[in-house]
């Protein structure tokens, strides 16, 4: 079996290109800006439900190891690590790590950027409280491989985050039309509706590690407030909590 098996060498050279603009909240990396404290807040909350923290406090995440796949620039991975967490991003891009590593320097925020995969991760044996994949499950070559790996690095007590798009006739029309095509928020191809996957598909790849989705929930774009908001409806955007077998 290949060690980098997952990765996607169109997908990684794509967001490879993108540089500098992973920062930039009016550049092609707008959309990930405008539901990026949408994700934060899912993913705090659910990791203090389920470790038993204060969410009140500063630094709710204090004490968890967390391993952000297909970290990009940082944009998730640098407000895990102010929350407390001790923050691994991988990234098969260099670039984005570069970037990364720039822009958590000047920030002041420590974050353990690393320039691999998670296959690589997970052969050298690393384990962890959280493991996220935010935005990734549609751009890897092999997601029950993808899934696999990612559930070897899960602490027993931990659990796994995914977010990504459902593959139904509405995200077509809002995911790839709408927004690649018609409001032109991403680059066209940015993704392949082909390549997304269902809720009742992710639960079956999970299901097959032994792993158990514990939480279902949407996010949806409220066009009268401008802004996304967490939701029940799954059609287009959606998040799975999953974990391990006990």
């Amino acid at each position: 079996m290949q060690a980098n098996a997952t990765i996607d060498p169109a997908e990684v050279a794509r967001f490879d290109a993108l540089g500098a603009q992973w920062w930039d909240p009016k550049g092609k990396m707008a959309p990930l800006h405008a539901i990026n404290p949408v994700r934060l807040g899912f993913v705090r909350d659910v990791l203090v439900r389920h470790f038993g923290h204060d969410a009140r406090s500063l630094r709710p995440l204090k004490g968890l190891r967390i391993l952000d796949i297909g970290c990009g620039g940082g944009l998730l991975s640098e407000p895990l690590a102010r929350m407390g967490a001790e923050v691994v991003g991988v990234d098969p891009a260099p670039g984005n790590i570069e970037i990364a590593r720039a822009h958590a320097a000047e920030a002041g925020v420590s974050v353990d950027y690393r320039a691999s995969t998670a296959e690589e991760l997970a052969d050298a044996g690393e384990r962890f409280d959280a493991v996220l994949a935010l935005e990734v499950i549609e751009h890897v070559a092999d997601v029950g491989l993808f899934v696999r790996r990612a559930s070897e690095m899960v602490d027993p007590a931990g659990l796994m985050v995914f977010s990504t798009l459902n593959r139904t006739p509405k995200s077509f029309a809002l995911a790839i039309v709408g927004a690649e095509y018609v409001l032109r928020w991403l680059p066209r191809g940015t993704h392949r509706w082909d390549k997304f996957i269902t809720p009742d598909e992710l639960e079956a790849v999970l299901a097959a590690t032994g792993f158990t989705v514990r939480e279902l929930a949407g996010m949806v774009f409220d066009p009268f407030r401008g802004e996304w908001r967490m939701a029940a409806d799954t059609d287009v955007n959606y998040f799975t909590v999953a974990c391990p077998p006990t």
